[in-house]
């Protein structure tokens, strides 16, 4: 099965899922006024698979969903400015 980057907007966090079982999660949230901006302000990943890269996993496979939908991102959480400014590439994502 594998690993893969999932959005649960209901819950609204992309969740990082390995056969069948939830590793981590980033939540964000819409910006007021402009659903096209969203705030990243929690990573977590389970203590027990830290180690692994796993966030890194986890914040790449979000940002490519963000792209996708045409959005950009707020970072708060730490995790995700410090991967954001790890990757050059990915600037035009932040708002």
């Amino acid at each position: 099965m594998g690993t893969e980057v999932v959005d649960r907007p209901e819950q609204q966090r992309y969740e990082l899922v390995e056969d069948g079982r939830v590793l981590g999660f980033a939540d964000y949230r819409p910006l007021a006024g402009d659903e096209l901006v969203l705030e990243f302000p929690h990573t977590v990943i389970d203590p027990a698979e830290r180690g692994r890269g796993l966030g890194a996993v986890l914040v790449e496979g979000a940002m490519a969903d963000v792209r996708r939908r045409g959005a950009k991102v707020r970072p708060t959480c730490w995790y995700v400015a410090e991967w954001l400014s790890g990757h050059p590439e990915e600037q035009d994502l932040v708002a």
